[in-house]
C-alpha cells in the first residue's frame, strides 16, 4: 500500500500507543484470546498487494495464482498457510465493500466459493485487507457489515483480517460494534488473525492480534532503500534490525518480491529465521517473477522453517561484540538456528561458541550445518568449541547448531543445496564447488534409506553404503577472489566527451515499472504455472492501461501506450530516447498520439529539438514535422546508419514509434525507449573522477559495483565504463533509476549511490577506465571506489541423485 506521510504515521503509533493503554481495563475484565499469541508457531503467508493495485484482483487471476502454489507444493513441498487478497477485493478506493456490491461481483461472480475451495484442498485458508470500520449509521448498516464478516469465516473459513487506517479511522463509537462482530467471527474461526497497519482501535485493541511494526512496507526501492553503498538493493531490508524484545506479535510486511529480486533469500533469511515473527515466511508481490532456478531455494527455506517452527519461537539476541548487528539464536536446548549479517564491504569473520551462550544445553558431540547462502556440513565439534564462520559482504548467514542431525540425508566434504526431498521422489542436490577445485564427499545420516546414487547421471554405487567419492568440478581456477577491490576514483578535469558517458547510462538503462526489470531480469520461464501467473499480472488491464513498459512503443497496437507516470513531486522533465538496438538505415521516424488535438498541442507548446547519433558522441540536429496525430523525425544524414535518437522533452503518453526507410516499414526487433532521464543539457557535468584497472579475471555472474561514497544531491553524479573505444552505460543501480509507476514511485536519495555493471567476456583481459560524472556545483566531498563482485556465488554445479 502507498506508504502514508510521516506526520500521520507518528500520529498513528501514538493513536495505537494510547489504544493498548485504554484498553488495559479491558484486558483485565475479560479474557481475550486474539486468534494467535507469542507462543503461536509462525504461519507461512502471501498476500497480493502488487500483484494487484486499485482494481483489485478476479476470480480468474487468483485461481492462476493459487496453482503456482500447489506446483510449488507438489514439486518441492513447499506449504503455505494464508493466502490474503488485498485492497480492493472488497473495501477500497474509499468505499468500504459488501459481498453484493457490483464491483466484488464483477471480479467474483461465485464469490469466495470456488477459490475457498481451492485453497481449502491445498491446506491453504484466505485473508482478506479491510477498512477497520464500515459498520454505518444506522442498526441495519451495522449489522450488515458484521454478517459479512461473519460469512467470510463461517462459508469460507477466513484466516485473516488485515485493518488498514488507508481507508479510514476506526470511530470510537465504533469500536463496540467491531468487538461484537471480532467475537462473533471468532465463534466460527477462534484463531482468526486481525493485523493492524496504524488504526486506532483504542478498547478493541485487545481483539487484534498485531501490529505493523514501524509502519514500514517493504517494496524495494519504493518504500525501503538502501542509504548506503553496497552490492545490491537490498541491504536496507536485511538490515532493519530486531523488533523489541524479540516481540513477535508485530508485522514485518514480509519480503516483496517485485522489484530488485537480487539477494531476495537474504532478506527471506532475516524475516523468517532472525525476526521470525507470527507471519513467517512472509511474501507478497510476485513470486513468479524469479528465475526458474530459485524456485527450489525458495521452497527449501520455506520447508526448514516449517520443519522447525514450533521451536523457532524462542529467541535470544547474541553478542553484539561477538557476532556483530541483530545476530539471534533461536531453538531449544538441543538446536539452535544462527542467524548473522554482515553490512559492509569487506568479509567478516565470527567466532560461533557452541555451548550454553546461544542457548544449547550440554552435549558431549555437536552437529554445525550451515543452510544459508549454501548449505554445508561444518563438522561434529565438542561442546564449547569456537568456530569461525565467514559471512560474506552484504549477506546473511543460517547455521543449524544440534545435538543430532535432522531427518534428511547430509553431504559432507562440499558445499550444495538440497534442490528436492519430499516424499515419492528421488532426492535430488547440487553439489558446488569453485571452478577447477576437487571434492571427496559422502553421505551422512542415510540410514539404510537410499540404495542408489547418481552424479551426473553416472551410477556411484559406494556413496549410499558411506564410501567416500572424489568429485571434481570443471573450469580453471580462480586466481583472484571474486569479491575485491579495485581502487579510489581520483577527481579528474570533466571529460570532453562527457554527454556522451552520460548518454550511455541513460540509454543503457530504462524507465520501465519494476515490474518489467523484474521479469527482464529473471528471463523467460519454462514452467508452466510460473507462466501463466506472469502473463495473468502484465495481461491485467490496469497494468496495460497505466503504460509503463516501453514496450508498447512497438507492438502494433494503438491502444496501449507508454506514459510517463512517475509521480515525483521534483521531476523537472525528461528527454524521450529511443535505441534501435543496432546501426539501422532509417529515413523518417513516426511518433504516433492518440489524437490529432494531443499531437498538435505537444508541438506547438514546446521548443523540441530532435538528434540522432551513431555513437553518442556526435549528435545530429534533424527536421520535426506535425501531420495530423503524428510527429515526424525527418532522418537525413546522406549515407549513414543511425542507433540513436533523441527528443529534447518526451510526451506525457505515446501510442507508437515506428520507422520507415525506402518507404517499407523497419524491423523494430530490439528497439527500446525512455522518459524519465534530463536532458543533458539541463544536467552538464561540473566536476568527475575516474580510475583505470585492467581486467584480468571474473569469475561467472560478475559485476563491478562503482560506489559513490558522499553527499552528491538526487540527480548530481552518473557513472560510466570507457573499454577500449566502447563507452559502456550502468543498466541498474542503487537506489532504482526512476521508473514509470506500478504502485508508487521510485525513492531517490541524496547520497550513496551505486552503479552496477555487468562484466563481459569482451571486457575481460581490457583496461576499463571508471568515470564518475557530477551534475552538479553542490557536490564537495565524493570517494568513489570501483569493486568487483558476483551474484550468485560462482560456483561450478554437479547434480547428485539419490534413490
Amino acid at each position: 500500500m502507498i506508504a502514508l506521510m510521516s506526520k500521520l504515521l507518528i500520529k498513528a503509533s501514538l493513536f495505537i500507543f494510547i489504544s493498548v493503554a485504554s484498553a488495559y481495563n479491558t484486558w483485565a475484565q475479560e479474557k481475550v484470546f486474539p486468534g494467535a499469541d507469542s507462543t503461536t508457531p509462525s504461519l507461512a503467508h502471501y498476500f497480493t498487494w502488487i500483484n494487484n493495485t486499485k482494481g483489485g484482483a478476479s476470480e480468474e487471476q487468483t485461481k492462476i495464482n493459487l496453482e503456482f502454489f500447489r506446483w510449488l507444493n507438489e514439486e518441492y513441498g513447499m506449504q503455505l498457510d494464508i493466502y490474503a487478497f488485498d485492497a480492493d477485493i472488497l473495501d477500497g478506493g474509499g468505499q468500504y465493500v459488501n459481498l453484493d456490491d457490483e464491483k466484488f461481483i464483477r471480479n467474483y461472480p461465485n464469490s469466495f466459493g470456488p477459490v475457498s475451495r481451492i485453497a481449502s484442498e491445498m491446506g491453504i485458508r484466505l485473508g482478506v485487507w479491510l477498512g477497520p470500520d464500515g459498520y454505518g449509521n444506522t442498526a441495519e448498516e451495522e449489522k450488515q457489515r458484521t454478517d459479512m464478516l461473519i460469512t467470510l469465516c463461517r462459508d469460507f473459513n477466513f484466516r485473516l483480517f488485515k485493518m488498514d487506517l488507508m481507508l479510514t479511522q476506526l470511530r470510537p463509537e465504533k469500536q463496540d460494534p467491531f468487538i461484537n462482530a471480532m467475537k462473533e467471527c471468532r465463534k466460527y474461526t477462534p484463531d482468526l488473525i486481525v493485523l493492524n497497519h496504524r488504526v486506532d482501535f483504542g478498547r478493541a485493541a485487545p481483539y487484534v492480534t498485531t501490529n505493523l511494526w514501524n509502519g514500514d512496507e517493504t517494496y524495494i526501492d519504493v518504500h525501503m532503500t538502501n542509504n548506503q553503498t553496497a552490492t545490491h538493493n537490498r541491504v536496507a531490508a536485511i538490515s532493519r534490525g530486531l523488533t523489541p524484545g524479540l516481540e513477535r506479535m508485530l508485522e514485518d510486511h514480509g519480503v516483496c518480491l517485485s522489484s530488485c529480486l537480487d539477494y531476495w533469500e537474504d532478506d527471506l533469511v532475516m524475516q523468517a529465521f532472525n525476526r521470525c515473527l507470527l507471519l513467517a515466511p512472509e511474501l507478497y508481490g510476485n513470486p513468479w517473477f524469479l528465475r526458474d532456478d530459485e524456485y527450489p531455494r525458495l521452497a527449501r527455506l520455506f520447508n526448514i522453517h516449517r520443519r522447525h517452527r514450533d521451536i523457532l519461537i524462542n529467541g535470544m539476541v547474541l553478542d553484539e561484540e561477538q557476532y556483530g548487528k541483530f545476530a539471534v539464536s533461536r531453538g531449544d536446548d538441543n538446536t539452535r538456528f544462527i542467524t548473522l549479517s554482515n553490512i559492509s564491504w569487506e568479509t567478516k569473520s565470527y567466532e560461533l561458541a557452541l555451548d550454553e551462550s546461544i542457548g544449547l544445553k550440554y552435549g558431549k558431540k555437536i552437529k554445525l550445518v550451515q543452510y544459508h547462502p549454501f548449505e554445508e556440513y561444518k563438522g561434529e565439534f565438542n561442546y564449547g568449541d569456537r568456530i569461525n564462520i565467514e559471512v560474506y559482504p552484504f549477506r546473511t548467514a543460517l547455521l543449524m547448531v544440534a545435538h543430532s542431525f535432522p531427518e534428511e540425508p547430509i553431504i559432507s566434504g562440499c558445499a550444495y543445496i538440497m534442490v528436492q526431498n519430499i516424499p515419492g521422489k528421488d532426492v535430488r542436490i547440487k553439489l558446488l564447488g569453485y571452478p577447477g577445485s576437487k571434492s571427496t564427499i559422502s553421505l551422512l545420516n542415510n540410514k539404510n534409506k537410499f540404495k542408489e546414487a547418481q552424479i551426473e547421471g553416472k551410477d556411484i554405487p559406494g556413496l549410499p553404503a558411506g564410501e567416500k567419492v572424489s568429485i571434481s568440478f570443471s573450469g580453471k581456477p580462480l586466481k583472484e577472489p571474486w569479491h575485491r577491490k579495485y581502487g579510489d576514483l581520483k577527481p579528474t578535469p570533466v571529460p570532453k566527451d562527457a554527454e556522451a558517458l552520460y548518454e550511455a547510462t541513460c540509454f543503457a538503462a530504462d524507465n520501465n515499472a519494476l515490474e518489467v526489470r523484474s521479469l527482464q531480469r529473471s528471463g523467460p520461464s519454462a514452467i508452466p504455472q510460473v507462466k501463466a501467473a506472469r502473463n495473468a499480472f502484465f495481461e491485467q488491464d490496469v497494468f496495460i492501461k497505466k503504460g509503463v513498459w516501453d514496450k508498447f512503443l512497438f507492438d502494433n497496437d494503438f491502444n496501449t501506450s507508454f506514459n510517463i507516470l512517475h509521480r515525483q513531486k521534483d521531476f523537472e522533465g525528461g528527454a524521450l530516447r529511443i535505441d534501435l538496438g543496432r546501426d539501422t538505415d532509417i529515413d523518417r521516424l513516426i511518433i504516433s498520439f492518440d489524437s490529432v488535438q494531443t499531437a498538435t498541442s505537444f508541438f506547438n507548446n514546446n521548443n523540441l529539438l530532435a538528434e540522432v547519433s551513431q555513437n553518442l558522441k556526435q549528435w545530429t540536429p534533424v527536421p520535426i514535422t506535425l501531420s495530423g496525430c503524428e510527429i515526424i523525425l525527418k532522418v537525413d544524414v546522406q549515407g549513414k546508419t543511425i542507433r540513436y535518437f533523441r527528443l529534447s522533452k518526451a510526451p506525457s503518453r505515446i501510442n507508437e514509434i515506428t520507422g520507415i526507410y525506402n518507404g517499407l516499414p523497419v524491423d523494430r526487433t530490439g528497439w527500446r525507449a525512455s522518459n524519465l532521464f534530463t536532458p543533458y543539457s539541463q544536467n552538464r557535468a561540473s566536476s568527475a573522477w575516474t580510475y583505470s584497472f585492467r581486467l584480468d579475471e571474473a569469475a561467472k555472474g560478475s559485476y563491478l559495483a562503482v560506489a559513490i561514497e558522499g553527499r552528491h544531491e538526487k540527480k548530481g553524479v552518473y557513472a560510466t565504463l570507457r573499454v577500449g573505444n566502447n563507452i559502456i552505460g550502468a543498466k541498474r543501480r542503487s537506489p532504482s533509476f526512476l521508473a514509470n509507476v506500478w504502485e508508487y514511485r521510485v525513492q531517490t536519495r541524496e547520497s550513496n549511490y551505486t552503479y552496477y555493471f555487468p562484466v563481459t567476456k569482451e571486457m575481460t583481459g581490457k583496461t576499463i577506465e571508471v568515470v564518475v560524472l557530477g551534475l552538479n556545483n553542490k557536490i564537495k566531498d565524493l570517494h568513489p571506489e570501483v569493486w568487483i563482485t558476483a551474484y550468485p556465488i560462482p560456483f561450478k554445479e554437479k547434480e547428485l541423485v539419490l534413490k
